[in-house]
């Protein structure tokens, strides 16, 4: 890993610059209208998914970029994520938070759907990582913590994120996090029984079936230190229903370089006991916050990003995607005219 260089005044202004809106007001629903294909120039592939992909792409009218995540609504509808995009929506539109990525508006057409969000350059957690084998000790912990902020905040909403793993972590330009995907996210009151998520990353309560909540995003904290730590998660099989007989017994092997208090606090995130699962007690996320492990993490300073990260990205430039997988472009023509037959399902967009 790099040693991250104290924050100059030009990175101070490449961050400025790159958060100014699109147009003047981030969520005016005139200003959200006025968002079309033609106002963007599509780059290159980015990121992929089951229904979709997302596109480096430049604002034809400020020259900046974005990530352009492109929906076949015809795949949304089949495999049936129509109230999980519509979600996504909602809950970007509504949230605001510095470890998480903007959406700056959506907009349709025939074909597809379109969210303008952040570009954030740094690339994937999970690349880093990968590159990395594992991460020392220090360096987990500050991504954990930033992790802890987001979670912490998304909750106050009364949402539960899903779906939490290194591909959904992405680094900026000045080497902190923003969470990104929001596809699982969900406004949850009490409890859900929706079956979702990261197979390696699903707390046992959600695998059981059980009616769960907010506990579970605390449970895939856990898996995400752990993997970051050795490397691996805690529990894996290439079979699913072995994966999930394991992650339901629940058995542990620690490496031996793991730090005394990550191990206890690991032992309390991933255990599959809610009343003594931390995060899920009465003092919330501040149990985690205020463990040994995280004794060394200022988090006024960190929810201010006034904390050194351990690593920046190396970044030729603000529409650099070197930091990003190479993927193979689609043939297929955007903004084409056809026939809507799912305009209804997303009246919203």
């Amino acid at each position: 890993m790099e040693d991250a260089s104290t924050l100059n005044s030009a990175e101070e202004d490449r961050e400025v610059k790159q958060q100014q809106p699109l147009y003047q007001e981030k969520r005016n629903n005139d200003n959200r209208a006025q968002l079309k294909l033609e106002d963007f120039k599509l780059i290159r592939t980015v990121g992929t998914g089951s229904f979709g992909r997302v596109h480096l792409s430049q604002s034809k009218h400020n020259a900046r970029y974005y990530a352009i995540k492109v929906l076949k609504k015809s795949e949304v509808v089949r495999l049936k994520q129509v109230e999980h995009t519509n979600n996504e929506k909602h809950i970007l539109e509504t949230t605001t938070n510095p470890f998480m990525v903007n959406l700056w508006g959506t907009f349709q057409d025939d074909i597809n759907l379109y969210m303008v969000m952040d570009y954030v350059p740094g690339g994937e957690l999970f690349s880093i990582l990968r590159k990395a084998k594992r991460f020392p000790d220090h360096v987990a912990k500050f991504y954990a913590a930033e992790v802890v902020l987001v979670i912490e905040y998304l909750h106050s909403k009364n949402i539960i994120y899903r779906d939490l793993k290194p591909e959904n972590v992405l680094i900026d330009a000045n080497g902190h996090i923003k969470i990104t995907d929001f596809g699982f996210a969900k406004y949850v009151p009490d409890i859900t029984w929706t079956l979702c998520g990261t197979p390696d990353y699903l707390a046992p309560e959600v695998i059981q079936s059980k009616g769960y909540g907010k506990a579970v995003d605390w449970w895939s904290l856990g898996i995400l230190i752990f993997e970051m730590l050795a490397g691996h998660p805690p529990f894996f099989d290439d079979d699913h229903l072995k994966l999930y007989e394991k992650i339901i017994q629940g058995k542990l092997r620690w490496p031996a370089f793991f730090d005394p208090h990550a191990r206890d606090l690991l032992k309390r995130l991933l255990t599959s006991d809610l009343s003594r699962r931390f995060g899920n007690l009465k003092g919330g996320a501040q149990d985690i916050k205020e463990h040994a492990w995280f004794s060394t993490v200022d988090f006024t300073k960190l929810a201010n990003r006034q904390t050194k990260p351990p690593f920046v990205p190396k970044i030729q430039g603000e529409g650099d995607c070197s930091n990003f997988d190479k993927y193979p472009e689609t043939n297929e023509k955007y903004g084409v005219s056809g026939v809507d037959l799912y305009r209804e399902k997303f009246i919203d967009f």
